[in-house]
């Protein structure tokens, strides 16, 4: 049997497999569909790399929710303090924000893919870009679609690491869950994750608001709250508040066509005494600049609650005190839809953990081992879905090791 490793996609999952086996003396390749490896995570970084979290390894697993105890042993073989001493081998040492993110101290993704590519190179990585993989030929060997025509390569062992479908210009497409569920491995069906939401805007609000964001709010779905930004899309809601949320959204407009959002536009004044601020005489201004000055609304925050209104057919300047300042802390937000996969963060769904040994070979294609965001499991945007992705890429590199061992 050949050794020579074969690596299918050239994102962290695939790159730190890559590493793993090649320090131990393996002979390895990553392939990858686009002319250069990296590229999502780079997208990740272009506002701060935020590389994993700095918290308490049960806080920190509860992020992946069902998923949890499926991804605890690969995350507790390479767990946060891990990565971080991995950045700083390759000369990138971290730091800990206020919020417990963790970053470079460069602060950028392009150093330390730059550096690692070194260290691939250095560990004698091959590369072979522009190599898309369409599956297996009737030998078993891997086929790959490339700029010369189809190439048939023989693997002892084989790493996929292809990524969701989100971002698809940038290497992830998804095209690999039909090759595998025609060679009958379960997929969960692959859906937008960390991702918008459709709202049916009025005209006036739409052209007015597309593109403000909506600061200082408290975003609430069930018993779930988060603090953070928003932003108005053309379409409808997107940014990190709402992304925090989008599992439990995403699923009720699956199951019932919409999900009510609550926003609490004022959520650090005392209900007291909005009530207080809404009570003193308007006089003759308008009632939007009324709002403005009593309860410090922006535009766009009383813009939502003009919205709220009238779906609700109802006016806000005849609502009481009591009833206004309830309103505007918990604004209903009606979401229609789901934006769609190419424009999500990251993606759920994905290989059944059912299908995968506990090395992370798929049961069913021996030498065959999966990694990262194909697997079936979601979490919140930054630091844990790359903290995941390294983790169950180490994890995978290490079973390939055991795998060949044994055979």
């Amino acid at each position: 049997m050949p050794q020579s490793i074969t690596i299918i996609g050239g994102g962290p999952a695939g790159l730190i497999a890559a590493q793993r086996l090649a320090e131990a003396g393996r002979r390895v390749t990553v392939y990858d569909r686009m002319p250069t490896v990296g590229r999502k995570f780079l997208m990740a970084g272009r506002g701060g790399l935020n590389l994993t979290y700095s918290e308490p390894l049960p806080q920190f697993l509860a992020r992946y929710r069902d998923a949890a105890s499926h991804l605890e042993p690969a995350i507790a073989s390479f767990p946060p303090d891990a990565l971080r001493e991995w950045s700083a081998a390759l000369g990138q040492p971290t730091f800990i924000g206020s919020s417990g993110r963790v970053f470079p101290q460069c602060f950028k993704a392009s150093p330390l893919l730059r550096a690692w590519l070194r260290r691939l190179d250095a560990s004698g990585v091959r590369f072979a870009l522009r190599h898309r993989w369409t599956g297996w030929d009737d030998n078993g060997r891997l086929l790959f679609q490339t700029p010369d025509g189809q190439r048939a390569i023989e693997a002892g062992a084989t790493v996929l690491a292809l990524g969701g479908a989100s971002w698809p210009r940038l290497g992830s497409d998804g095209a690999w869950a039909g090759v595998l569920a025609a060679k009958g491995v379960a997929i969960s069906p692959l859906r937008p994750a960390n991702c918008g939401f459709t709202v049916a805007w009025s005209d006036i609000f739409r052209e007015r608001f597309e593109g403000q964001p909506l600061k200082g709010a408290a975003l609430s779905f069930g018993s779930t709250m988060v603090r953070g930004e928003a932003i108005v899309t053309r379409n409808g809601i997107e940014g990190g508040a709402i992304y925090a949320l989008s599992a439990e959204l995403r699923e009720a407009i699956i199951k019932s066509g919409e999900a009510i959002l609550h926003i609490a536009l004022r959520p650090d004044l005392d209900p007291k005494d909005l009530i207080a601020r809404l009570s003193a005489p308007r006089g003759k201004q308008s009632f939007s600049n009324f709002l403005r000055k009593a309860a410090q609304l922006s535009p766009v925050a009383i813009g939502l609650l003009q919205e709220a209104a009238i779906a609700s057919r109802i006016q806000l300047s005849a609502l009481s005190p009591e009833s206004l300042a309830a309103l505007i802390n918990a604004v209903p937000l009606k979401l229609n839809g789901v934006a769609p996969i190419a424009r999500a963060i990251s993606t759920a769904g994905g290989i059944a953990f059912d299908e995968l040994d506990s090395n992370f070979m798929i049961r069913r294609l021996p030498g065959i081992f999966a990694a990262g965001e194909m697997l079936d499991w979601e979490a919140p945007t930054g630091g844990y879905l790359l903290q995941a992705s390294f983790a169950t890429g180490a994890a995978a590199g290490r079973g390939v090791l055991k795998w060949l061992a044994k055979s």
